[in-house]
């Protein structure tokens, strides 16, 4: 990743599973500097990340780290308030999205 990509992604790391517009991104990663220069500087990098993976969009065009998953044998997907639940009674789920290290998402 160049340094511009590096911006976008701590920031978006910073946001979690909350999906973040491009013009914010272009906002708040960059400075205001680079966003009054040109505010729409944000967005080829957004669709290039998305496009090796590192990112993934919604369909309002929205963009968040993509996550890398639990890896595992018998492991589901369980929705969040039922993981808790089953965690309670000792069974694990995957009930959470879980984010790589930096250096999985800089080999992308």
């Amino acid at each position: 990743m160049d340094g511009d990509e590096r911006e976008i992604f701590y920031f978006l790391k910073t946001r979690g599973e909350e999906y973040v517009n491009a013009v914010e991104i272009a906002r708040r990663a960059g400075g205001k500097r680079k966003f009054h220069e040109d505010p729409d500087w944000a967005k080829p990098l957004l669709v290039r990340m998305a496009e090796r993976g590192i990112l993934e969009s919604d369909i309002q065009g929205r963009y968040r780290v993509k996550s890398v998953g639990r890896k595992g044998k018998n492991k589901r997907w369980v929705a969040p308030d039922i993981a808790k639940i089953l965690q309670e009674g000792g069974v694990e789920g995957e009930g959470e999205n879980v984010l790589g290290s930096d250096d999985y998402y800089e080999e992308l």
